[in-house]
C-alpha cells in the first residue's frame, strides 16, 4: 500500500481583533458584578493576544440571536473561508479539485443540509464521483481522526484525499442573561475562527502519516460538553480536564512511539492543541519536554486563540514553514470523551 503524505496545507482566517480590545469593547460590559472581575482575570491570563472572528462582537453582537439565525450565518461565513483554505491547499499540492477522491470536512460550530462538503464540492468543481465524509461534534480533536480517514483512503485506493477543518466559534457567544460560570467565561476568552485544509497523496514529498492512535476516558464524559441550545451552542469545560490529560498522555505517546522504534527525545517537532495555557503546561510536564518544544503551539494560541478542530493544523503549518522544518512531528489533540488523539509524522523528500 502507498504511504499517505500530507503534500499541501492551506489556511484561511477572518479578520483579527486584539484580546484587550475585545475585553474593553465588548466583554467588560457583557459580564457584571463579581463575574466581571473573574472574567477580566481569565481574559488577561488566557495566553491569547489576538483572535480571529467572522462575526466580530465589536461590530456585531450575536449573543441574543436564536440558533436558527446563527446557522444561516454559518453558511454565509464558512463557505468562502473553506473555499479559500481548500484552494490554497490544492495549489500547494499541485492538484485540481477534480483530482480529489475523498473530501472530509470537520466542523462542530454549524450545520446545514446540503452541508459544506456538498456545497464546496459543487463550487470548487470536484468530480461527481468524489466521495465525501462529514465529521461533526468531535470538537477540538476532529482534525486527527479526519487525517486518519483521509490517509486510510489514500493508502487503500492510491488516490488523493482532502481534509477541511472549518470552525466559526464566534457565532456562539452566549447571552449576558444566560447562566454564567467559569467554564463559559473561559470559552469566551479562548475560542476563535479558522479554516485549514490538508491534501494527502500516495507518496511524494511532504509529511508521511505513520499512525493515528487515540484513547478515550468515558468516565469523564461530562468534563467537556457542547450543547445545542435555543441561543446557539453552549460550551461546558471542566477545570478537571488537565488532570485527565495528565493521567493518559504519557502512556498514549510512549505506546505510539514504541511501535515505531523511537522515543520522545528523538522527536524534533510538536503540534499540541492549545486548549489553554494549562493544557500545554500539563503536556510539557508529563512528557518531560524542553521549554522550546511547544513554542509553535504557544505562539499559535497567542496569535490565533483556540480555533477548535483547525488549530492543530495551524501549528503544523507553522512548523513546516520554519527555516528548518522538523523531521519527525508528533501531533496531539484533545476533546469530548474525554478523548486524546495522537498522530506521528515523518518528513519525506
Amino acid at each position: 500500500m502507498s504511504v499517505p503524505v500530507i503534500a499541501g496545507l492551506g489556511t484561511a482566517q477572518p479578520p483579527s481583533a486584539r484580546q484587550d480590545e475585545l475585553w474593553e469593547g465588548f466583554f467588560s460590559r457583557h459580564f457584571t458584578g463579581a463575574t466581571r472581575s473573574l472574567a477580566e482575570r481569565i481574559f488577561a491570563h488566557s495566553g491569547v493576544t489576538t483572535r480571529q472572528a467572522a462575526v466580530n462582537p465589536l461590530l456585531e453582537d450575536v449573543s441574543d440571536w436564536p440558533t436558527e439565525r446563527r446557522m444561516r450565518r454559518y453558511l454565509v461565513e464558512a463557505l468562502p473561508l473553506g473555499k479559500e483554505a481548500v484552494g490554497r491547499a490544492l495549489t500547494a499540492a499541485g492538484l485540481d479539485a477534480g483530482d480529489i477522491g475523498l473530501f472530509v470536512v470537520c466542523s462542530c460550530t454549524g450545520y446545514a443540509t446540503p452541508g459544506l462538503d456538498i456545497l464546496l464540492a459543487r463550487d470548487l468543481g470536484m468530480a461527481p464521483g468524489t466521495q465525501r465524509m462529514f465529521v461533526g461534534h468531535m470538537g477540538c480533536y476532529a482534525a486527527l481522526p479526519g487525517l486518519g480517514a483521509a490517509s486510510d483512503f489514500v493508502a487503500a485506493r492510491g488516490r488523493p484525499a482532502l481534509l477541511l477543518c472549518a470552525e466559526l466559534t464566534s457565532l456562539h457567544i452566549q447571552p449576558s442573561t444566560a447562566r454564567v460560570d467559569t467554564q463559559q467565561i473561559v470559552s469566551h476568552a479562548l475560542f476563535s475562527d479558522a479554516a485549514v485544509a490538508a491534501v494527502l497523496l500516495p507518496g511524494g514529498p511532504g509529511y508521511a502519516l505513520r499512525e493515528v492512535t487515540s484513547v478515550t476516558d468515558t468516565s469523564t464524559a461530562d468534563h467537556m460538553t457542547w450543547d445545542v441550545t435555543d441561543a446557539g451552542f453552549r460550551m461546558g469545560l471542566s477545570p478537571k480536564v488537565p488532570q485527565v490529560l495528565s493521567r493518559h498522555v504519557r502512556g498514549l505517546v510512549d505506546d505510539l512511539l514504541a511501535r515505531h522504534g523511537t522515543t520522545i527525545d528523538e522527536l524534533d517537532g510538536w503540534a499540541v492543541h492549545p486548549g489553554g495555557p494549562r493544557i500545554l503546561n500539563v503536556v510539557e510536564r508529563e512528557l518531560g519536554l524542553p521549554a522550546q518544544a511547544l513554542v509553535a503551539s504557544r505562539a499559535t494560541l497567542d496569535e490565533h486563540g483556540n480555533c477548535s478542530s483547525p488549530t492543530v493544523l495551524l501549528i503544523l503549518d507553522r512548523l513546516q514553514r520554519a527555516p528548518v522544518p522538523p523531521e519527525r512531528i508528533l501531533m496531539l489533540a484533545f476533546g469530548p470523551g474525554l478523548t486524546l488523539y495522537a498522530v506521528l509524522l515523518d518528513r519525506q523528500g
